[in-house]
């Protein structure tokens, strides 16, 4: 939820191989009262997951969306796909810790998850952390800056 009690605009999507795993994230989600608005697979038919996870990140990029949830069988490929688009940081996470450093230390947008690496009550777990978690900025507001540099090409290492 956010401050004004107004719900968070939840995108979720996935692979084939997380498609059940999408479908428990989506019916938790909305039990605890966000908006969820899914972009696929609608079944377990076989589908390119980079199609799904960069028109997740473009809701989030463009606004559309405050969050994201990303599911494939190892949560790498969607990542990977994901932080192709200007502005998202999607980090994978397959514990509580990582979800929450994903948005305390990085700002990320978007959680990753492997179906074929937690189990769903592990998963609902992860993305409550998530959600739950907002930037503080702080020390790591200067080093999520300097990711928005690079990804600009605005600067080089300074080592």
């Amino acid at each position: 939820m956010t401050s004004n009690d107004t719900p968070l605009r939840i995108a979720i999507g996935g692979d084939e191989a997380a498609f059940q795993l999408k479908e428990v994230l989506i019916e938790h989600l909305k039990a605890l009262g966000y908006a969820v608005e899914d972009f696929g697979t609608y079944n377990a038919e076989p589908i390119l997951y980079p199609d799904v996870a960069v028109t997740v990140a473009q809701a989030i990029g463009e606004g559309h969306c405050d969050r994201g949830i990303l599911v494939c069988g190892t949560g790498i490929g969607v990542a990977i796909a994901a932080n192709k688009v200007p502005g998202i940081r999607a980090a994978q996470a397959h514990d509580t810790y990582s979800a929450a450093k994903a948005r305390t230390s990085n700002d990320a947008q978007i959680v990753t998850l492997g179906a074929r690496v937690v189990g769903p009550e592990l998963a609902k777990s992860i993305v409550e952390t998530f959600l739950a978690n907002d930037f503080p900025g702080g020390p790591s507001a200067a080093k999520v800056a300097r990711i928005g540099e690079y990804e600009s090409g605005m600067t080089r290492p300074r080592l």
